[in-house]
């Protein structure tokens, strides 16, 4: 486990956890050390500040970049700051979700069409693309994109140059694109399932966003934020987190992320009452191996499959089993497994 996340449960027995971020936060922007982009990022210390670093550093610039991390960690924020933050920023952010539209629908999506193009085609179209001419494309879940479409978005990527589908006009576009996934794109280009050039084109500036189990030190400061935000928008007063809630808070697992985590507050206020943070009882998560001090990769690897193995019930294949909730082909997840020694206990045979 890092530092931080020692540091706050070493204080967190000891101290009002509350008042210590508020402290903290309060300190840092008399001394000047957050800037304007950073009062709008809720959570700033540790590894996200060094990722915020990132962000400013390649935001000036229009170099692809790939974010990379789970469900829930917030990759749409960090593209909308790579856009805020560079001379795009008064152009289009554009935003489109890979995962969301079958191959076909997609492509015109992306690119366009002209009427009569396709069956149904009455109305000629303009593309995400030339919507985002001379501002930000931001891809979602770039890991789903087909691989019959992949080709076409290499060139638009490279050449900045595509043609509507159904026309043989070329089109030129001086668009950025930030590109996202919760996938292991480097498996998915080892299995064929993503064309490598595609990849390393995309991966020009990568950024990973670590989980929130990884980001304690952040819980409490996040809890703060979604606490007002939420008690604002409904009318409500809500003065005083417990320590000891708090304190649960932090030690949580958080498998959803700072999306799960953003749901528990909404439901925790709309259940308080008197000014206080009254949420209901954290979803248990069942125990997994001894954390390790210094866990490598494959060590966190481990340990992602078998919390989604244990939440999906040991069920790995369908919609909500453990190779969707990964993001990962059944294949992919049964290869990773045998690679990593986790078997299936024999009270769940069932796939």
């Amino acid at each position: 486990m890092s530092t931080a996340s020692d540091s706050v449960m070493e204080y967190a027995e000891s101290a009002p956890i509350n008042a210590i971020y508020r402290e903290d936060r309060t300190a840092r922007r008399q001394e000047g050390k957050e800037s304007s982009f950073l009062d709008t990022i809720v959570g700033c210390r540790g590894s996200l500040r060094s990722i915020l670093n990132q962000v400013e550093a390649v935001a000036g610039t229009n170099a692809t970049v790939l974010i990379a991390g789970e469900t829930g960690t917030g990759k749409e924020i960090i593209a909308r700051a790579i856009h805020e933050l560079s001379p795009r920023r008064n152009r289009n952010l554009v935003k489109v979700n890979c995962a969301a539209m079958p191959a076909g629908l997609l492509e015109s999506e992306l690119f366009g069409h002209e009427r009569g193009a396709f069956t149904g085609a009455i109305n000629s179209h303009v593309g995400r693309f030339a919507l985002a001419d001379r501002g930000t494309l931001f891809l979602d879940e770039i890991g789903d994109m087909p691989l019959e479409l992949q080709p076409k978005l290499l060139r638009v990527v490279q050449e900045r140059e595509f043609e509507a589908v159904g026309s043989t006009r070329t089109t030129r576009v001086d668009v950025r694109v930030v590109a996202a996934t919760n996938q292991d794109l480097k498996q998915m280009v080892r299995d064929r399932e993503f064309r490598e050039d595609l990849y390393y084109r995309l991966n020009a500036f990568p950024i990973f966003l670590p989980p929130l189990r990884e980001r304690k030190a952040d819980i409490p400061e996040l809890v703060e934020h979604f606490v007002q935000q939420f008690a604002d928008s409904m009318d409500k007063i809500i003065e005083t987190i417990p320590d000891e809630t708090m304190r649960a808070l932090v030690r949580h697992h958080w498998p959803g992320n700072i999306r799960e985590l953003q749901s528990y507050i909404a439901r925790g206020v709309i259940l308080s009452n008197d000014g206080i943070f009254e949420p209901g009882p954290l979803e248990r998560c069942e125990p997994l191996e001894p954390e390790i001090a210094n866990p490598t990769l494959e060590d966190k690897v481990r340990r992602e499959i078998l919390v989604a193995c244990q939440r999906a019930n040991w069920k790995l294949a369908g919609p909500r089993g453990a190779a969707a909730r990964l993001g990962l082909k059944r294949t992919t997840l049964f290869y990773k497994m045998k690679r990593l020694g986790i078997a299936r206990p024999a009270d769940h045979w069932q796939d």
